[in-house]
């Protein structure tokens, strides 16, 4: 039986203008990713990888090309459109976290929810199941600017999930973060995949796109390398499959 298919992409390309420069960041990139899936996307500053994420979460609009989310065409979709299925289907993490600093951690993770109607009650009930689920359950009531950064992002992590989003994209979610905290945040993003969450990492660091079971390269704008991981296979050879692929 086929996979079922919760992106697929297809000759996405996207340039963009510094003055009287064009700036090619994507050209022509195919990409499918199979519900159930932990995908990373790896490559150097630069490369297109982060541009591929914001095409697929609606946050910036192809040149050309078409997106199909869950067999769903999306890229011509009104801005109104996207935001609501935004809100509905995709969770979005980002490195610098881009919670609200007057918000607790439960009014953070809340916000998506009421904004698509959800009763305030429910919208609690879910933020402080969350909450508890990803080891922080006492910070419910704490501001952003009293929690450690791996807190924070556990907490945007939480906020990206209230809505039981379809998938989970994550750009760079470890690159504000110190040694431990990236080990919890990657831990926990494991422990979403393995219950079934669809999650997308983009990454320059090879340590971190070792926790996906597929390992997408990009270089200048294009995909040069679909790896399928052996995560049976130790920690070592799996960094030295990744450097081999980064190189």
């Amino acid at each position: 039986m086929q996979p079922t298919l919760a992106i697929d992409a297809r000759g996405l390309t996207r340039v963009y203008q510094t003055g009287d420069v064009h700036v090619p960041a994507l050209r022509g990139v195919d990409l499918t990713i199979e519900s159930g899936s932990f995908t990373a996307i790896m490559g150097p500053s630069g490369c297109g990888k982060s541009t591929l994420l914001h095409l697929l979460g609606g946050l910036d609009r192809p040149d050309s090309g078409e997106i199909y989310l869950a067999g769903q065409r999306v890229d011509q979709l009104s801005e109104a459109k996207w935001s609501v299925l935004r809100r509905r289907e995709i969770g979005i993490v980002f490195q610098f976290f881009n919670l609200i600093s007057n918000l607790t951690a439960a009014d953070n993770i809340e916000l998506p929810a009421l904004l698509i109607g959800t009763p305030h009650a429910e919208a609690r009930r879910r933020s402080q199941e969350l909450l508890d689920q990803l080891g922080i359950g006492d910070k419910a009531g704490v501001l952003p600017s009293r929690m450690s950064g791996g807190q924070q992002q556990r907490v945007a992590i939480a906020r990206a999930l209230t809505n039981r989003p379809t998938i989970l994209l994550a750009d760079e979610p470890t690159g504000n973060l110190d040694s431990d905290s990236t080990r919890e945040v990657l831990a926990l993003l494991q422990q979403l995949n393995q219950a079934g969450q669809t999650i997308l990492l983009v990454t320059h660091d090879a340590r971190v796109a070792a926790v996906a079971d597929r390992v997408i390269t990009m270089r200048d704008g294009r995909i040069v390398d679909d790896a399928r991981l052996n995560t049976n296979e130790p920690p070592a050879h799996l960094l030295s499959q990744l450097m081999r692929l980064e190189a």
